[in-house]
C-alpha cells in the first residue's frame, strides 16, 4: 500500500477528538475517500460543522458499534486519564493506536490503554488543515510493516510525513515542525510591527509581511532541491539591504540562537507533558 491511496485502506477507524487537529485529519480523510462507513468519531462536545458533517458523510458520531482495528487519539493530553477507561473497553490487543497527544510516551500510553499493543506516536501541524502538514511518526516495536503502512497513509492524507527511528525525538520534532507554524506567524506579525516602527502605515505592513511570509514559503515548496540556505544565499547582494539586516539577524547572540532557546524550552515542556 502506498502513502495517498486512503481509499484502498479498508480499515476500520475510531477517531477519539474532533477538534482542530482531529477535525482537520477527519476531513482530510473523507475529501481522499476514505469509506465513511468504516469510521466512526467519538467526540463529546462535536461543533456543529462535525455534526453536520457526520450527517453529509454519514459516518457514525459516538461510540463504534466494534472494536476498531485502528484508534486515532486526538483529544487534548490532559483529557487522556479521563477518556482511557472508556476507550480501552471499545478496543483490543490487536487495534493500532495512533496518537498525537504532545508529550504522551508509548510508556504512558500502554498504562492508559493495556489491551492494545501497537502504538505510533504522530505529530502532525497546522498546515494539515490545508493539505500541507508535515507529520513526524515513531513506532513501538509492535507495530506490524502493514499497521506502519496504514499509519503512514492516515498522516500523508494531510500532507508530507517523516518516520523517526527512535521516540526520543519526537519532542524535538515537536519542537520544530509541531509548533512551527506559530513561530511563522510570529515572525510574521513582528516583520509587520518593525515596518510600522519604519513608518509604514499598518495595515500596509500587515500585507507586505503577510505575504513575504505566504511567497517566500511557496519558494521553499516549488524549489525542493535547494537549501533554506542557498534560497537566502541568493537573495542576499554583498553590501546591499538584505545583507546589512542578516548582519543583525545572524550575529552571536542574534536569530540563531533565540531559536535554539525558543526550541529548547518547548522541547522541555515537552517532556512536563510526558507521564
Amino acid at each position: 500500500m502506498s502513502a495517498g491511496r486512503l481509499n484502498d485502506l479498508k480499515l476500520s477507524l475510531a477517531l477519539a477528538g474532533a477538534g482542530k487537529m482531529g477535525g482537520a485529519l477527519l476531513r482530510a480523510w473523507l475529501a481522499q475517500g476514505y469509506d465513511p462507513q468504516l469510521l466512526t468519531v467519538i467526540e463529546p462536545h462535536p461543533s456543529a460543522e462535525i455534526v453536520n458533517l457526520a450527517g453529509e458523510k454519514a459516518f457514525v458520531l459516538g461510540r463504534p458499534s466494534h472494536p476498531p482495528q485502528i484508534l486515532v487519539l486526538a483529544m487534548k493530553p490532559q483529557s487522556l486519564d479521563e477518556a482511557a477507561a472508556d476507550l480501552d473497553s471499545l478496543v483490543e490487543q490487536g487495534t493500532l493506536i495512533i496518537s498525537i497527544l504532545a508529550g504522551k510516551t508509548f510508556a504512558a500510553l500502554a498504562r492508559r490503554l493495556p489491551r492494545p499493543r501497537a502504538i505510533v506516536r504522530a505529530m502532525p501541524n497546522l498546515p494539515a488543515a490545508v493539505g500541507r502538514g508535515i507529520t513526524a511518526l515513531t513506532a513501538n516495536p509492535a507495530v506490524t510493516e502493514p499497521q506502519r503502512q496504514a499509519a503512514e497513509v492516515l498522516l500523508g492524507a494531510a500532507g508530507r510525513v517523516e518516520w523517526l527511528g527512535d521516540e526520543s525525538l519526537i519532542d524535538a520534532a515537536t519542537a520544530v515542525s509541531g509548533n512551527g507554524p506559530a513561530y511563522v506567524f510570529y515572525l510574521a506579525e513582528t516583520l509587520a510591527d518593525a515596518g510600522t516602527a519604519l513608518g509604514l502605515p499598518a495595515e500596509v505592513a500587515a500585507r507586505l509581511a503577510r505575504a513575504t511570509v505566504e511567497g517566500a514559503g511557496e519558494l521553499l515548496f516549488q524549489t525542493p532541491a535547494a537549501s533554506a540556505a542557498e534560497l537566502r544565499q541568493k537573495v542576499t547582494s554583498p553590501g546591499g539591504t538584505t545583507a546589512a539586516a542578516l548582519e543583525i539577524l545572524m550575529a552571536e547572540d542574534g536569530f540563531a540562537p533565540l531559536m535554539e532557546r525558543a526550541l529548547r524550552a518547548a522541547k522541555r515542556r515537552a517532556e512536563v507533558l510526558a507521564g
